[in-house]
């Protein structure tokens, strides 16, 4: 009898592990997101994402967001694109401002997959404040206050962390309300 509940409690131990382990289709933008497919797969379906998505085709990156990875993503939604100045999105989407461009989105991804976990990490090891070094090679600062994740980049600017840790199998989407400046 007494192997029996231990094999039971080890059983119930096991799948208790694995399922608060387990990577959970998260919804963005009105789509599910899909932990089995990468970066690009995902974020085109999202209804949120439609600008970031038509950026990184414009800049020629979709192949290296869809490559191995690990890849971090600080996805800004349509709406903090919108908040950039009148005509910035149509400039900077044009072919002879594909670098300009590349440049800011690049600075957007961070290499390795940092969820909510792992961040939390860095910013304790950081006294309260992680520094991050983007693809572009920029660097950018995440904080947590009062329960709620902020980027801030180069110039100062902060970005909240809206929708957290949706994993692509390639990395992490961290689903941001602003668009980040090197």
């Amino acid at each position: 009898m007494k192997k029996i509940r231990t094999f039971s409690v080890l059983l119930a131990s096991l799948f208790l592990l694995n399922t608060s382990y387990a990577q959970k289709t998260v919804e963005v933008g009105g789509a599910p997101m899909y932990p089995s497919k990468n970066i690009v797969e995902n974020a085109v379906n999202s209804k949120d994402h439609t600008t970031l998505v038509a950026a990184v085709k414009a800049a020629g990156l979709v192949e290296t967001l869809q490559g191995k990875g690990p890849f971090t993503v600080f996805a800004p939604t349509n709406a903090a694109f919108d908040m950039l100045p009148k005509g910035t999105v149509e400039s900077l989407v044009k072919p002879e401002n594909k670098d300009k461009l590349t440049t800011i989105l690049t600075y957007h991804v961070v290499a390795g997959k940092l969820d909510t976990k792992e961040l939390d990490k860095w910013i304790k090891a950081g006294n309260g404040t992680a520094e991050l070094k983007t693809v572009q090679g920029g660097k950018l600062w995440i904080m947590k206050k009062d329960g709620k994740y902020w980027v801030k980049d180069e110039k100062g600017a902060t970005a909240a962390i809206t929708i957290k840790d949706v994993y692509q199998s390639n990395g992490v989407i961290q689903v941001i309300d602003h668009v980040l400046m090197p």
